[in-house]
């Protein structure tokens, strides 16, 4: 299987590849080349992708299997003459693809759409000119070049087995194979087919009805299906049935085959082999097979893992075309498993009620499955039966209707259909009433289990941000999965703290359990580190005092936490760890180190605990991760190996669509934890500010001093004049406050980026500014806050280390710098 991490690094034609190169075990298993279509819809974009095979003679194309939406919708036909003015003609003469786009196709007769709803079609031949494959795209772009890759690559890949069209050079058929003209009924038959059904080759009349004769009658109205031309539709088709012996059980034999569109004046054939298939059968009980159930949904946890348990105990005993698994809600039935799962091949009432994830019908326009459900009991209809067409549709060979109870009242229904004739025997009928019995328990538990889920889910994320802030110069993305064992809370969090200055703070964190307890303290600490690092704090001491408060707290409870502050004009990083996992770093060469980084105590174990700093270095285009022991812990796991495995993964990985890397990443947890992940790409800031700072000294003359620095830095960073006065007015306003105001250093800092200049003066008062309400004329004080206010674009207070910083914006004339 393709590693998550290979598939992110790949591009679009890569993975195509591969999930094709997946596809190739088994091309002769009936439903192969449907798989291998489906890949053009995934990787090409196609809204439709068919193959089209030549007829008997070669004088026709007809389409062998199709995917997506109806072919009729694009005015596509059943098929095409080899010779003449259509693109399938063209590309069967020529050898080469064919690409039309809207404007080519308006004038082509075979194909047509109205004008709001263009397309564009593709035509590629099939190597060894073994057919055609077509394309339609619905994107006003088209096909484009990596579209027309992923096609080239489908093509190559359709290896079309030949099918068998008559007899060899010699005049004998292959020993397994026959030929059946569908007009008359005669067939030709290979000597092991005669040997399966105990006749010599002199007894045989070549009438299909001497076949059919020693078939047990129960199938062979399937038989019928196969070989009348009415019934048949175009392409591969696989039955088993049972053949009748001198002495024992039935013989089960299994045909596959193929409609072979005849020319002019010649029938249409169907031709194939016939096998014994006794000894790929499963001699399993039909007991066993409601034991292996029972045992499957045993261990179910959600909605979804019970309808797969019951699509694989159902579908494939019993040869089904389709099963569908539905909750009921109120008078609508919410479908949880649909399999096959694409929409067509599912009645057209179900396709008009399509509108979420999974589709839900009305009961009401149902009302034969309504009156299953109020029996209660199961239903089975034979082909042919009358019913309504949103029924009829699901199995037009059979259906059964499997209401499933639970705690007395229905939980929901299983439908099972079948495209051919099928006959139910009494086995199958227990089979089908025990198996409902323990699906719709199941089916109740599980849904329970997914609400409760939910509501802690939702708690969970209630916890956590809602969305990340727009980093200058990085990228971040943060993932959280909850755990699938046990319904509590989890203790993991994270966040992206900005702050000034260009830092950013990324934290991650895990609170000890899974409790309420634990949530309520994950969102304390959460909260506290953010307070911590907003009033200017440096990593170290931020961490330390969330370490006192929970300590105060008195809480039987700890935490880990791993606090990165980074410097985002020059991508220096302060690292500090409190019991928790180091950051992993993914360098632009691709290469990985997990960081040597010293580590404290977790939070609320010491009260007198040191947290130390480690220095990172990131250059642009590297990726700090920052993860919770959920993804690199498990009992089968050491966390050493856990962590080399994450740092595999993210070497893997491609960084620019991070958030693949993410999914990529939570594809490989256990999910017996929680999990919390938080990526950062780091690009480098596009500009990078000028920055000078001058410590103002409590002198007499202080005030010009601090003039007289400003003037010069500004004068080298090409300030116009104007701006120059404006800004020297605020540095003396600001300087003078913070000097007659508060005691202690004070710090002037001149930033610049772009055509906006700050001017900041820090000083140790927390204490902010207060700007009057009034001034009198006779008052001698309070008039610089207002200057200040009055002369720059904005201005405020933010909290540094115990004290505060007094700021103030000016936008300087683009046109004048």
């Amino acid at each position: 299987m393709v590693s998550e991490g290979a598939a992110v690094r790949g591009t679009r034609t890569d993975r195509a590849e591969i999930a094709l190169e997946t596809l190739t075990g088994d091309p002769g298993a009936p439903d192969w080349l449907r798989r291998v279509l489906e890949q053009a819809l995934v990787f090409a974009g196609a809204a439709f992708a068919g193959v089209y095979t030549p007829g008997d003679d070669g004088a026709v194309f007809c389409l062998a299997e199709s995917a997506g939406l109806p072919r009729t919708l694009y005015g596509l036909r059943d098929s095409y003459p080899a010779v003449g003015r259509s693109s399938v003609a063209e590309v069967y003469g020529t050898g080469r693809p064919v690409w039309l786009g809207p404007e080519e196709l308006a004038d082509c007769p075979e194909a047509r759409r109205t004008p709001a709803q263009e397309f564009s079609l593709a035509v590629l031949p099939v190597p060894g000119r073994a057919g055609l494959l077509v394309a339609v795209s619905e994107r006003d772009e088209g096909f484009g070049p990596e579209d027309r890759a992923c096609l080239h690559l489908v093509a190559d890949a359709i290896a079309l087995p030949a099918p068998f069209s008559g007899p060899t050079d010699t005049g004998e058929l292959p020993a397994d194979a026959f030929s059946l003209a569908m007009d008359t009924g005669r067939i030709e038959v290979g000597n092991s087919i005669l040997d399966l059904f105990g006749m010599e080759r002199d007894e045989f009349d070549g009438k299909v009805e001497t076949l059919l004769g020693r078939t047990v009658p129960e199938d062979v109205p399937a038989l019928m299906s196969v070989v009348e031309a009415d019934h048949m539709s175009i392409g591969d088709r696989e039955l088993e049935f049972r053949i009748l012996q001198p002495s024992g059980a039935p013989r089960w034999l299994r045909l596959r085959g193929r409609l072979m569109p005849g020319g002019e004046g010649r029938p249409a054939r169907l031709a194939g082999t016939v096998a014994d298939a006794s000894t790929l059968r499963s001699d399993v009980t039909d007991v066993a097979r409601v034991q292996r159930l029972a045992a499957a949904l045993a261990t179910a946890l959600t909605v979804k893992d019970v309808s797969q348990a019951v699509v694989t105990a159902l579908r494939g005993p019993l040869k089904a075309d389709r099963i569908a698994l539905a909750e009921l809600e109120n008078d609508r039935l919410v479908v949880t498993v649909l399999d096959p799962p694409d929409a067509e091949s599912w009645p057209e009432l179900w396709r008009t009620e399509w509108r979420t994830e999974w589709p839900d019908a009305p009961v009401r326009a149902m009302p034969t499955l309504a009156a299953a459900l109020r029996d209660g009991r199961v239903q089975i209809w034979p082909a042919q039966s009358a019913l309504e067409p949103a029924l009829a549709e699901v199995g037009p060979g059979g259906l059964a209707v499997l209401p499933l109870p639970a705690g007395g009242r229905m939980a929901g229904a299983c439908l099972i259909g079948w495209d051919s004739p099928y006959d139910f025997g009494p086995d199958e009928r227990s089979l089908l009433t025990a198996s409902a019995g323990l699906a719709g328990e199941a089916l109740m538990r599980a849904h329970a289990f997914d609400a409760e889920h939910e509501l802690v889910g939702m708690l969970q994320r209630a916890l956590l941000p809602r969305r990340l802030p727009t980093l200058a110069g990085a990228v971040a993305v943060a993932r959280y999965l909850p755990t699938t064992e046990g319904l509590e809370v989890g203790g993991d969090w994270y966040d992206v703290i900005p702050l000034p200055e260009n830092h950013v703070a990324l934290v991650i964190g895990d609170v000890q359990g899974h409790s309420a307890a634990a949530a309520t303290l994950m969102g304390q600490m959460r909260t506290a580190l953010r307070a911590y690092a907003a009033e200017g704090h440096t990593p170290d001491v931020v961490v330390s005092h969330a370490n006192r408060l929970l300590m105060d707290m008195e809480s039987d409870l700890f935490a880990t936490c791993c606090y990165v502050d980074v410097d985002m004009e020059d991508g220096t990083a302060w690292c500090v760890r409190a019991g928790h996992l180091p950051p992993v770093l993914r360098h632009p060469d691709g290469s990985t180190e997990i960081t040597e980084t010293e580590g404290g105590p977790p939070l609320g174990v010491l009260g007198q605990a040191d947290f130390p700093m480690t220095q990172l270095s990131l250059r642009p285009g590297t990726l700090l991760a920052l993860t919770t022991d959920g993804l690199v812990e498990s009992p089968g796991e050491d966390i050493d190996d856990g962590m080399a495995r994450f740092a595999h993964d993210l070497a893997v990985s491609d960084p620019a669509h991070l958030g693949l890397v993410a999914d990529a990443l939570l594809g490989n947890a256990h999910r017996a934890d929680d999990v919390a992940l938080l990526l950062m790409r780091y690009d480098g800031m596009a500009v990078r500010p000028l920055r000078e700072s001058w410590t103002v000294w409590r002198v007499p003359e202080a005030a010009r001093h601090a003039r007289r620095f400003s003037k010069r830095t500004l004068r080298s960073w090409g300030v116009t004049d104007d701006a120059m006065d404006t800004a020297l007015l605020i540095v003396s306003e600001l300087v003078t406050n913070a000097l007659i105001h508060t005691d202690g250093p004070v710090r002037l800092d001149l930033t610049q980026v772009d055509h906006r200049l700050r001017i900041a003066v820090a000083d140790a008062s927390p204490r902010s500014p207060v700007k009057p309400p009034n001034i009198g004329w006779e008052a001698t004080g309070g008039r610089g806050i207002l200057l200040v206010e009055a002369m720059s674009a904005a201005w405020g207070t933010v909290p540094v280390s115990g004290g505060k910083q007094v700021w103030a914006d000016l936008v300087e004339d683009a046109e004048e710098n």
